[in-house]
């Protein structure tokens, strides 16, 4: 579903109008054949056979090219009387890259003078050298397809010259959802002139010099039947245009643009469109409007991926042709129209990732016999959409492919699955369900190309009798599923089964069993034993994550065998040892995540050659020795190696050389030296925790040019990472998902360390920071006067130093100053002139006597010894334990799921009632 439909759903308009357009009688072409006796002209067989000898051709399309008749070559096609060659059809029709041609095209296709049909498209790999100008001057040319060379500079005016066009096809195909380097430009003035033109791609070239007029350029042809503009950089969608001259139009594709404006009022004149796609541009913010129903004969209608707001209006149901309806990644809400549901041709429903409400019941899919594909569902956690539906219906369709999203579909598994024997995707995932999957579904000897049934509460286990497709995903994401790890067949590519209660070891014969293997999530289960030396034989493994579990024993030897492994999260376990000596064998890797388990050793050279590396998390080990030098990972975001024993200084070409670096932890080591001044030119970082070290010397005083830090602007990062990061903050460590608000998380801990001085006066310039620690240190002089600055610190400690003066008042906590003798003002008891109505503390015993001073210290030993007790009972029990701490607070983390959800619910419904 999703755009790949669409682009098949394309394919399929383009097929039906071409096959008009396109006929014989309209291009006019013929070809050589043993009823006449005309072989072709020689300076046209030695003009293709240069076009030959600048090709490299691996799959020997171009063999045939041989003897003296040009026109019985395969792809090469004559005039019956004139012996001239009138088509060249090169296209790679396979689509496989390996198949395709290189090199260079030869400009002897100019002999070529009564060539009206030239094809060298489709993955065809000459990228990178300048679009053939001299193609402009083969004036006869009717259908000419260059699209995928990926051709650089800019398209040559003199393609105006080609007036006899009625095909012109120079798009990429690429999906409007993935940005390009476009290289390939045009200011498109020369358009104008092909007015014969029918068909028209353009998707993927660079469209930025024609933002003015591109539309007006393309209303002067009046013939177009079909307009591709995909991913052109057009910034602007114009509101108004003062006629249409292009009311042929059945096909439109604007996707992947930059639209922000409305759908503008000229676009409902084009009455004969079937196929309509503005998916992925930023269009409206406002409702889609009613003259949407003017469109009465779409068959087609992607809007995916705008900001769409509001319902669907209630004249839906006059695109009674409609066959595709896709709304999925919009800012929709409301109750859905009845009269969507009763376009009786519906084939493809896709109105998922909205915030609908209400109830959907069978009634709803009474006319929808043809509906094949369906996705409704909710962005989390807005679960504001039932479904009601009788355990006993049986559905008048039959569905290829069935997602429902963040709805109340559970409790339990849906019952009128059972007639759906044609599933090959099945999504349910956050519907709500409990208990177990009840078998009758297991045998429907269903074949999946997705599985999902993620963030439910299923339990019970799952069968090893499932059957998939070629590069399937199955995602059982936190769930109550157990029992041994579950092997499928080879063809599974993506496997989730993070956050469940899978135990034993991992298969010795994971590797043998599902070789095909590119993402590996198994973390967050109670797996035990050793990491399997089989698993060394995923050679296709791109991401293994298998944190939080209960392995133990050595991290295996095998790594050398996986180059295209990109993130590694081996952490929180109990593995020891040292690091494997392979890592220059994976030039891909990006994420390394090692940490809390028991690993020893010193970290080796060869890891230093990881130019892609982005995350290297080693802290909570054994680590010792000093830290080698990676100024070869100029793309690091995170390095978090706290916790370990390293030692020696802190480099200085961490600042050189990473300059994307957002987090940089070193705590609780033993390094010793001052701080590099070059770290003051890390403008991305918002992490800074270089505590309980021994660092000396003085805060360098550029540590105001964090850049990051200074701005008033917070821009989301995405790190692009699994995993979590641990934070200290307040004397309470917090723990944050890379893909949770960490990036909102501003730092900078100094404390327990030797540096002296004065505290410099650009940190007051850092107005983002949440955190500032400079406790236990050997700071003097006074706090700088405009700390008042950081108007957004929530946690502030100074304690423990040798300041003096007058501590400055915006911030009243007295234990941020203890420690400092020097110090005076109010809170501190020293220099502080309290009001004459202040309450006064008593001195003395009160007048209590001695049995009520006994009593109450009985009291409080009494207590301290329960609470002695009880803490270290319990917590005491967490801290020895390893996999009873992982599960005390992955239960909290549910806790705080169910609560927040509870919250919004709540709010939502109070929402409603106001």
């Amino acid at each position: 579903m999703g755009h790949n439909s669409a682009s098949a759903s394309i394919q399929l308009v383009s097929l039906l109008i071409l096959s008009g357009i396109l006929s014989l009688e309209t291009i006019k072409l013929g070809f050589c054949n043993d009823d006449h006796n005309v072989r072709c002209i020689d300076i046209e067989r030695k003009a293709l056979l240069k076009l030959k000898q600048g090709l490299m051709d691996p799959s020997g399309q171009l063999s045939s090219w041989v003897g003296e008749d040009c026109c019985k070559w395969s792809g090469v096609g004559c005039n019956n009387i004139t012996g001239r060659v009138n088509r060249l059809d090169l296209g790679n029709r396979d689509g496989y890259e390996e198949n395709a041609f290189d090199g260079e095209i030869n400009p002897s296709l100019l002999v070529l003078k009564d060539l009206e049909y030239l094809d060298l498209s489709i993955i065809n790999n000459f990228g990178g050298v300048q679009f053939p100008s001299f193609i402009g001057s083969l004036e006869k040319l009717k259908y000419l397809n260059l699209s995928g060379l990926d051709f650089v500079g800019v398209i040559p005016p003199n393609l105006g010259n080609l007036s006899r066009l009625l095909y012109l096809d120079l798009g990429n195909h690429i999906p409007p959802n993935i940005k390009v380097d476009e290289n390939l430009e045009t200011d498109l003035q020369w358009l104008a002139t092909l007015s014969s033109l029918k068909y028209l791609n353009l998707g993927g070239v660079n469209l930025t010099k024609a933002t003015s007029y591109w539309l007006p350029t393309v209303n002067m042809l009046p013939s177009l039947v079909e307009l591709h503009l995909q991913s052109c950089s057009l910034p602007m969608l114009p509101l108004t245009l003062p006629s249409i001259n292009f009311t042929s139009l059945s096909v439109l594709d604007l996707s992947g643009n930059e639209f922000t404006t409305t759908i503008p009022p000229w676009l409902f004149n084009l009455t004969k469109l079937e196929m309509l796609d503005l998916s992925y541009n930023s269009l409206m913010t406002g409702k889609l409007p009613d003259s949407l129903g003017y469109l009465k004969s779409l068959r087609y209608l992607h809007l995916l991926y705008n900001s769409f707001q509001g319902s669907i209006p209630k004249s839906i149901g006059n695109l009674t042709s409609l066959e595709e309806f896709y709304l999925r990644g919009n800012q929709m809400s409301g109750i859905i129209p009845e009269s969507l549901w009763e376009l009786s041709s519906m084939v493809s429903l896709d109105i998922s990732r909205n915030t609908w409400e209400g109830a959907i019941t069978e009634a709803h899919f009474v006319k929808l016999g043809g509906l094949r594909e369906v996705s409704i569902g909710n962005d989390p956690p807005n679960i504001s959409l039932v479904f009601n539906i009788s355990s006993d219906w049986i559905p008048p369709f039959k569905l290829r492919y069935l997602e429902i999203i963040s709805c109340q579909l559970g409790p339990k598994f849906p019952t009128w699955l059972r007639n759906q024997t044609e599933l090959t995707t099945v999504v349910l995932h956050n519907a709500r369900i409990s208990g177990t999957i009840p078998d009758w579904f297991w045998q429907l000897d269903l074949q999946f190309d997705i599985l999902d049934v993620a963030d439910n509460q299923l339990s019970g286990r799952v069968p090893n009798s499932l059957r998939f497709n070629h590069a399937s995903t199955i995602d059982l994401t936190s769930n109550r599923f157990e029992g041994l790890l579950p092997l499928w067949s080879s063809n599974i590519s993506y496997l989730y089964l993070r956050d469940n209660q899978f135990s034993g070891p991992i298969p010795h014969n994971i590797g043998q069993v599902m070789p095909n293997l590119q993402y590996l999530d198994i973390s967050t289960n109670s797996l035990s034993g050793s990491i399997p030396l089989f698993l060394g034989t995923l050679s296709q493994l791109q991401v293994i994550l298998i944190s939080n579990n209960l392995l133990s024993g050595e991290i295996p030897h095998f790594w050398n065998n996986m180059p295209s492994l990109q993130m590694i999260d081996l952490s929180n376990n109990n593995l020891s040892g040292e690091i494997p000596h392979f890592w220059n064998n994976m030039p891909l890797l990006i994420s390394i995540d090692l940490s809390n388990n028991s690993l020893s050793g010193t970290i080796p050279r060869s890891l230093c050659s990881l130019t892609s590396l982005q995350l290297l998390g080693l802290s909570s080990n054994n680590f010792s020795g000093e830290f080698p030098s990676l100024k070869n990972c100029t793309n690091m975001n995170i390095l978090d190696l706290g916790d370990n024993k390293f030692s020696g200084p802190i480099l200085a070409s961490i600042g050189e050389s990473m300059p994307n670096l957002h987090i940089l932890s070193l705590r609780s080591n033993s390094f010793t030296g001052s701080i590099p001044l070059k770290l003051c030119g890390l403008s991305a970082l918002h992490i800074l925790d270089f505590s309980h070290n021994n660092l000396s010397g003085n805060i360098p005083h550029c540590i105001g040019n964090l850049s990051y830090l200074k701005s008033e602007s917070t821009d989301e990062v995405n790190y692009g990472y699994e995993g979590r990061f641990e934070l200290v903050s307040k004397g309470r460590e917090f723990v944050y998902d890379y893909f949770s608000i960490l990036y909102l998380v501003t730092s900078i801990d100094l404390s327990d360390n030797k540096l002296s001085g004065e505290i410099p006066m650009g940190l007051t310039s850092l107005i983002k920071l949440d955190t500032l620690n400079l406790s236990m240190n050997h700071l003097t002089g006074n706090i700088p006067t405009n700390i008042g600055n950081l108007e957004l610190i929530e946690t502030l400690d100074l304690s423990m130093n040798k300041l003096s003066g007058k501590q400055f008042q915006t911030f009243i906590d007295p234990s941020i100053y203890e420690g400092n003798p020097g110090l005076s003002g109010c809170p501190l008891p020293t220099g502080c002139q309290y009001n004459e109505g202040a309450p006064q503390v008593l001195s003395g015993d009160g007048g209590e006597d001695d049995d009520s001073k006994r009593e109450k210290l009985q009291f409080v030993i009494g207590m301290v010894i329960g609470f002695c007790a009880g803490f270290w009972g319990v917590f005491g029990t967490l801290a020895m334990k390893r996999s009873w701490r992982y599960a005390y607070f992955h239960f909290l983390d549910k806790v705080k799921d169910a609560v927040l959800y509870f919250v919004l619910a709540i709010g939502t419904y109070l929402q409603k009632r106001s």
